[in-house]
C-alpha cells in the first residue's frame, strides 16, 4: 500500500470516528446500552446451559440403570428342616453368616413422569428468566433519570451560552462608544459584570452536567464526555397513542413474568397427575453370594434373575387431589397479582398524563413569552446603540429574556422526561 493510499485511508477513518462522536446521544441507545452491558444479562445464558443440563439429567432415564450392591450379614437365627438324618443332624441348615453381590440393571418401559418433568422444567427456565427481564427493566428508568438530568443542564448552558455571546456584543460596542467619547465607562462595566456573572453561571451548569454525564456514562458502560450533546426525543405521538387505551397493553415485562409463572404452576399440576399413574420398568440381576437362590446351600453360589415391575401408587389419600387444588389456589393469586399490577399501572401513569397535558400549554406560552421578550431585548439592543437606554435598564432586560428562555428549557425537559417516563411505566419503547 502506497503512502498516499493509507494516509488517505485513515483520513478517511478518523473523519468516520469524528461523525460517529458528533452524532447526539439517544435515549433509546442509552437504555439498550445500559441493559446489554449490566452483568445481570449474562443470567439468560448460565440459566439456559443450567437448565439443558437438568433436561439431559431427565432425559437420561430412558436408558437403563445399572447398579452394584454388596451385603454382608448375620442372623441370630435360620429356618431349619423338621426332618433329621440317622446321624440325628438336621436335614438341612441354611448358614447364618450370608454374603451377597448384586449387578443390576434396570430399563424403565413406561413413565408417565417424564414428559412432564421436562415440560415443567422449561417452563421455570421461562419464569426465571421473565424474571431477570423484569429486574433488567428498572434500568430504563434509571437511565432516563440521568439522561434528562443532564438534558435539562444542557439546555439551560445552551441558553446562557446565547446571551453571553449577546452580551459580549454589546460589550464591544459599548466599549467603542467608550472610547469614542459618546458612553461612560461605568456602562461597560455594568454589560461587562452581567456577562462575567452569566459565564459563571454557565460554568457552574457545564461542572454539573459533567457530573451527570459521569453517572449516565456509568449506567450505560460508554464513554460519554462533556462534547457529547443528548438529543432531547419527541415523544408526544408515541404519548398519544398509548393514552388511548393503557388498560390494555401488556407489554411491560412483568405481564411475561406472570404468563411463565402461570404456566409453571400448570406444568406442576400435570406433573402431579403423572406421578399418580403406573410405572412399569424391565429388570435383570446377577449375583453371587453365600447362599445364592438355593437358600439351603451352604456354598458360594452364582444366580441370576429377571422379570418385569410395576409401581403405581393407587391410593394416596386424597394427597395428589389436594396438591391440585393448591395449585389451582396459586394460579388465582398470579391472576390476583397481575390485575394488582395493570391496576397499579394505570393509577401511576395518571400524575405524568396530567403534567403532561399542563407543559404542552405551558410550552406554547413560554414561546409566545420568548418571542415578545425578543422583541423587548431587540427594541433595548437598539435604544442602548442610540444612548436613550442606560447599560443597567439593557441588562435587566437581558435577564428578563433569559429567564424566559431558561423556563422554556426546563419545561421542553420536564415535558420529555415525563412522556418518557408514562411510557417507560406501561413497558413502551422509547424511541
Amino acid at each position: 500500500m502506497t503512502a498516499p493510499r493509507a494516509l488517505l485511508i485513515v483520513t478517511i477513518l478518523l473523519a468516520a470516528r469524528e461523525a460517529v462522536a458528533q452524532q447526539p446521544l439517544q435515549l433509546a441507545d442509552l437504555q439498550q446500552s445500559a441493559i446489554a452491558t449490566d452483568p445481570r444479562s449474562r443470567e439468560f445464558d448460565l440459566l439456559a446451559r443450567q437448565s439443558d443440563l437438568r433436561v439431559r439429567n431427565i432425559t437420561a432415564t430412558r436408558l437403563p440403570t445399572v447398579s452394584i450392591e454388596g451385603q454382608a450379614q448375620y442372623q441370630s437365627d435360620v429356618p431349619v428342616a423338621p426332618f433329621r438324618l440317622p446321624n440325628g443332624q438336621p436335614l438341612f441348615s441354611p448358614p447364618k453368616a450370608t454374603y451377597d453381590s448384586i449387578f443390576r440393571v434396570e430399563q424403565r418401559l413406561v413413565d408417565p413422569a417424564r414428559g412432564a418433568q421436562t415440560a415443567l422444567e422449561r417452563a421455570q427456565l421461562s419464569e426465571q428468566q421473565a424474571r431477570v427481564r423484569t429486574t433488567l427493566f428498572t434500568l430504563r428508568q434509571r437511565v432516563n433519570d440521568a439522561f434528562f438530568a443532564a438534558a435539562l443542564l444542557q439546555e439551560r448552558a445552551g441558553a446562557l451560552q446565547a446571551i453571553v455571546d449577546n452580551l459580549r456584543s454589546r460589550l464591544s460596542e459599548m466599549n467603542a462608544r467608550v472610547r469614542e467619547g459618546t458612553a461612560l465607562a461605568s456602562d461597560s462595566a455594568t454589560i461587562e459584570a452581567a456577562m462575567l456573572q452569566r459565564e459563571q453561571d454557565r460554568e457552574e451548569l457545564n461542572a454539573n452536567r459533567r457530573a451527570a454525564l459521569a453517572l449516565l456514562s456509568k449506567l450505560t458502560s460508554r464513554q460519554i464526555s462533556e462534547a457529547d450533546t443528548l438529543a432531547l426525543p419527541d415523544l408526544s405521538a408515541l404519548v398519544t397513542e398509548a393514552r388511548r387505551a393503557p388498560e390494555q397493553l401488556r407489554v411491560r415485562p412483568e405481564h411475561q413474568q406472570f404468563a411463565t409463572s402461570r404456566d409453571r404452576v400448570a406444568r406442576q399440576q400435570a406433573l402431579a397427575s403423572a406421578q399418580e399413574r403406573p410405572r412399569v420398568s424391565t429388570f435383570a440381576r446377577l449375583g453371587y453370594g453365600r447362599p445364592g437362590l438355593n437358600f439351603i446351600n451352604d456354598e458360594f453360589d452364582t444366580y441370576a434373575l429377571g422379570g418385569v415391575q410395576l409401581q403405581w401408587r393407587a391410593w394416596t389419600w386424597g394427597a395428589a387431589a389436594r396438591e391440585r387444588e393448591a395449585l389451582a389456589l396459586q394460579q388465582e393469586v398470579i391472576a390476583a397479582d397481575q390485575a394488582a399490577f395493570a391496576k397499579g399501572l394505570t393509577e401511576s401513569i395518571e400524575p405524568d398524563a396530567a403534567t403532561i397535558d399542563r407543559l404542552q400549554n405551558v410550552v406554547e406560552m413560554d414561546r409566545r413569552i420568548i418571542g415578545l421578550r425578543e422583541q423587548v431585548e431587540q427594541s433595548a439592543q437598539i435604544r442602548l446603540q442610540e444612548g436613550a437606554l442606560t447599560a443597567s435598564e439593557y441588562v435587566d432586560r437581558s435577564s428578563e429574556l433569559l429567564q424566559a428562555q431558561l423556563a422554556l428549557a426546563g419545561h421542553r425537559v420536564e415535558l420529555a422526561q415525563s412522556s418518557a417516563r408514562l411510557l417507560t411505566t406501561l413497558g413502551l419503547e422509547v424511541r
